[in-house]
């Protein structure tokens, strides 16, 4: 398993609202993820920053181009662009983070 981390950036007043459709996640996207090979999904909230912070495992042959192509997660990327800072198709701006320490 490779431990992955990342950032991204929520509306401002949309809080409650990203936790909400996240706590409501569609069962076809929770499926999907897992069948791609992530695990362990987690993502915090800086409510002085609204940055959001990601952590997964991902199994060794996950492919992040083969994921993002999903109608369903096009779908997921869509439902989520009002209230996140997104790309040009929806895609959430997403900012790797460098692993600087862990401990199991």
């Amino acid at each position: 398993m490779i431990r992955k981390a990342f950032k991204m950036k929520l509306k401002p007043g949309f809080e409650t609202e990203y936790k909400k459709r996240h706590d409501e996640i569609w069962p076809e996207l929770s499926s999907l993820l897992s069948e791609a090979g992530i695990s362990d999904y987690s993502i915090f909230l800086d409510e002085e920053t609204l940055t959001l912070f990601a952590c997964l495992k991902q199994t060794k042959d996950y492919d992040e181009q083969a994921l993002t192509k999903q109608p369903i997660m096009r779908k997921w990327w869509d439902y989520m662009a009002d209230i996140m800072e997104t790309q040009p198709d929806n895609a959430p701006v997403s900012t790797p983070l460098k692993e600087v320490f862990h401990m199991d």
